[in-house]
């Protein structure tokens, strides 16, 4: 693929990325406002942005097989807990930016735990195993994630067990 193609293949997956995520942020306010109508259209139509990132992701040879894409997945997320997150902790402390400090910690600590989850992973289906996992509990507040059962209080920001979504 030529570069200029691929350069913009890589602008288009971010920006339906972006795109996707943020209709479904649009969806549930619009559903915490009562307007359902609303928030299916948000919710459609960022189905519609992931069908296109996803085929942007795929045109580009972006995809393989679980082990290399779990490989993909540690390497993002031990580059936002080694690299990305702690810079941006540094500049919001320097900036006295308290609620971004707040939103940075709640991911790093996350991101740790998926970078170990997705190791095991790794593992598991290197070893053509799949996961034990029957459940999978996230914290709506920060994204704390556990497999099994919720804590009665999120270590993390504190959250209740109710505050969970459980996948």
């Amino acid at each position: 693929m030529r570069k200029m193609t691929e350069e913009n293949l890589k602008a288009a997956f971010a920006g339906e990325s972006q795109a996707h995520m943020r209709y479904l942020i649009f969806a549930d306010t619009a559903e915490n406002e009562g307007l359902s109508g609303i928030a299916k259209l948000f919710r459609a139509i960022a189905y519609a942005e992931q069908v296109h990132a996803t085929n942007h992701f795929k045109t580009m040879g972006l995809l393989g097989k679980s082990p290399s894409n779990l490989e993909a997945a540690i390497a993002g997320e031990t580059f936002e807990v080694e690299e990305m997150y702690p810079a941006y902790k540094a500049v919001a402390e320097l900036q006295g930016e308290k609620k971004a400090r707040r939103s940075i910690r709640f991911a790093l600590e996350a991101e740790k735990i998926h970078a170990d989850l997705y190791s095991k992973a790794k593992k598991a289906a290197e070893a053509g195993k799949d996961m034990d996992v029957e459940k999978v509990s996230i914290c709506s507040r920060c994204g704390h994630t556990v497999i099994g059962d919720a804590p009665d209080f999120c270590p993390v920001c504190g959250a209740k067990r109710e505050e969970y979504k459980i996948f």
